[in-house]
């Protein structure tokens, strides 16, 4: 059937934050919404049989809990999904180590008082990257049902100060997302899919951030990478823009609402 992305207008504009930091635009000058997504972070929110896996948002570096995720969180919601969305890492620009154990604790705060065994997650750039070092090393490996990374920075960048390197003070996470830096390295050594996880990768041809595009494809069984534009040519969703695309989104919801990662050829329809 074709799945529905609900988009009103209250929630189809979102934050547009620049997609690169430059030497006169620190990380830290980055506006902070302070605000959670719409529909999520209803603690009051008690998963269904149809639907017994909550939602769990991450955003990506220099972003917070609702930078860019309103139309993602309303749509989330629209399908029947608890939906919490979180900070962590000081807007992303922290030990991305550090960050993983902080959604580690979001995690167990969610499934304590949603009575959940496991949860869902979509996080868009660091945010598709990062709960990949928690599924691996803090424990996350039979807490998570599915993984989707939207533009995720799975094997980073080879565009110099794409994430804020040597541009940037005080953000670690930005020089462990260059490609080849040794967190990257160890994270996708040797298996980059661990675990009782689906991971479904979705990216975009016009990616100015993670490049190449493809550096966020993951490799395994239980894994499925996706560009957009292979199956609706006509978008032209960069990086910024993937978390707001209603045919990402559509993606999102098929692969949380299947057995197995997302099907590329499920009847996403196109704009």
């Amino acid at each position: 059937m074709l799945l529905a992305v609900a988009l009103s207008a209250p929630v189809a504009v979102a934050l547009a934050l620049p997609a690169v930091a430059v030497d006169d635009q620190p990380w830290s000058a980055y506006p902070s919404l302070d605000r959670d997504p719409v529909d999520a972070n209803d603690w009051t929110c008690r998963p269904t049989a149809e639907r017994p896996y909550p939602a769990v948002i991450v955003h990506g570096t220099f972003g917070d809990r609702s930078s860019l995720l309103d139309a993602l969180s309303y749509s989330l919601k629209a399908d029947g999904y608890c939906v919490f969305s979180l900070d962590y890492g000081d807007r992303g620009t922290g030990p991305i180590e550090e960050s993983a154990a902080e959604l580690g604790d979001f995690v167990d705060r969610v499934l304590a008082t949603t009575g959940a065994a496991r949860v869902e997650l979509v996080g868009h750039s660091q945010g598709g990257m990062m709960p990949r070092y928690y599924i691996k090393y803090l424990g996350g490996d039979g807490l998570v049902e599915d993984l989707v990374g939207l533009s995720p920075s799975n094997h980073g960048t080879t565009v110099a100060g794409a994430f804020g390197s040597g541009s940037t003070q005080g953000c670690e996470a930005c020089d462990q997302q260059m490609a080849g830096s040794a967190f990257l390295e160890d994270l996708n050594s040797p298996d980059e899919t661990p675990g009782d996880v689906d991971y479904t990768q979705v990216v975009t041809r016009y990616d100015e951030v993670v490049v190449p595009y493809t550096s966020g494809f993951l490799s395994g069984d239980r894994s499925t990478n996706i560009t957009l534009q292979d199956y609706c040519p006509a978008d032209t969703s960069d990086h910024v823009g993937i978390p707001m695309d209603r045919q990402a989104i559509g993606w999102v919801l098929d692969a949380f609402d299947r057995e197995g990662p997302a099907d590329p050829a499920a009847p996403i329809g196109c704009l």
